[in-house]
């Protein structure tokens, strides 16, 4: 919770409420943030203009009763906009300035370049990875798997798999934390008690989909690779095969 206050991204009250919206009616018009009213829309500009009164009768009809029961969830909302101030610009500025000496003027720039850089990142999340990118899932839907906004949103933007799965905690088909620091931070969390009843895709109902919806470039099995049964194929082939399966999480 004083993670996500220090982002600055809405509490989280409100932020689990707009999303569940995103994904119950993207791109339509009761979609916050829909992706066919162009990047800039996407981006940023839905925060400018009014919501569409689409977003507020659907949104209606949605549960969030869980959100409403969590007393932590609800204590945030209630004192959002008199804590935000200090742990996203007053704290970070301070600590330079008493600890390493900086001047405040620095210590205020930084802090604000830092929010600036940080919101802009995920909100590529809803503009670039709605547009550019593979869909190798569902082709259907306008998510992308994007990598240049995965890296620089330390794991946000297998936006595709997050859409075909939505209830996968990790939100993309990884088996390590390279690409998703986002998932090793709940896993951590995770093992001593504060994360659980954690849900997750099967590879079998996730090949089924893939193979079903998705645009063909999510790679093929292991036993799907062309040539992989040929009795003339070397055993150092066969081994590179493997090696490059493991890789792209075949």
């Amino acid at each position: 919770m004083l993670f996500q206050t220090t982002a600055f991204q809405n509490d989280i009250y409100d932020w689990a409420r707009n999303h569940r919206v995103h994904h119950k009616f993207m791109d339509t018009n009761a979609d916050p943030h829909s992706s066919k009213r162009g990047f800039f829309f996407s981006h940023i500009g839905w925060l400018l203009v009014r919501k569409h009164p689409d977003v507020k009768t659907k949104g209606k009809t949605l549960d969030i009763s869980d959100l409403e029961q969590d007393a932590i969830v609800m204590w945030q909302h209630k004192y959002y906009w008199r804590i935000m101030p200090f742990l996203t610009f007053i704290i970070p500025t301070l600590i330079p300035y008493l600890c390493w000496n900086e001047s405040l003027r620095t210590s205020f720039f930084l802090t604000v370049v830092r929010y600036i850089a940080s919101v802009n990142f995920m909100w590529l999340v809803n503009s670039a990875a709605h547009i550019w990118g593979m869909r190798p899932y569902d082709k259907t839907i306008s998510p992308t798997e994007n990598l240049p906004v995965t890296i620089v949103t330390l794991g946000e933007a297998f936006h595709n798999y997050h859409h075909a799965f939505p209830w996968d905690y990790k939100a993309a088909e990884l088996g390590d934390y390279v690409l998703n620091l986002s998932t090793a931070f709940i896993d951590m969390f995770a093992k001593i008690g504060w994360a659980y009843d954690l849900k997750t895709a099967t590879k079998e109902i996730i090949t089924k989909r893939a193979r079903r919806l998705g645009d063909g470039s999510r790679c093929a099995r292991d036993d799907e690779v062309w040539g992989w049964d040929d009795e003339e194929m070397s055993t150092e082939d066969k081994s590179l095969v493997k090696i490059i399966n493991r890789k792209w999480k075949c």
